[in-house]
């Protein structure tokens, strides 16, 4: 079973630093390189760069006053979440298809009651 993991590309897991602007603010952000092509994909479908996504995710999590202590986490949960997305079949996996396209609200009610039927 591990083999599938440990014999994976190397690169994946190797960490690299991006330098950005946050509304004037210079900011470093340290992923795992297999995060920065998730992140790379996710922004891909809705016309956005890497440093476009960051900064719109940031606005959206400040505006909804989420907590980003740990920015770097909140990113890689979103890398998550998109990779569990698709394999759910709740958002397309073909890439031309704007994860925008996708009714979010509807998704996110679906994944309260998956969660609630484990717990009950």
């Amino acid at each position: 079973m591990c083999e599938l993991f440990i014999k994976a590309d190397a690169g994946q897991w190797q960490s690299r630093t991006h330098s950005l602007r946050i509304d004037g603010v210079a900011t470093s952000i340290r992923i795992e390189n297999h995060f920065w092509d998730t992140l790379g994909e996710i922004g891909l479908r809705d016309g956005m760069t890497v440093a476009q996504l960051i900064t719109r995710l940031w606005h959206e999590a400040m505006d909804a006053d989420h907590d980003l202590g740990n920015f770097t986490s909140f990113l890689r949960v979103c890398c998550a979440r998109y990779h569990a997305l698709i394999a759910a079949g709740e958002i397309s996996a073909d890439r031309n298809v704007p994860i925008a396209d996708h009714a979010a609200r509807e998704i996110l009610a679906r994944e309260a009651q998956r969660r609630s039927a484990v717990i009950n």
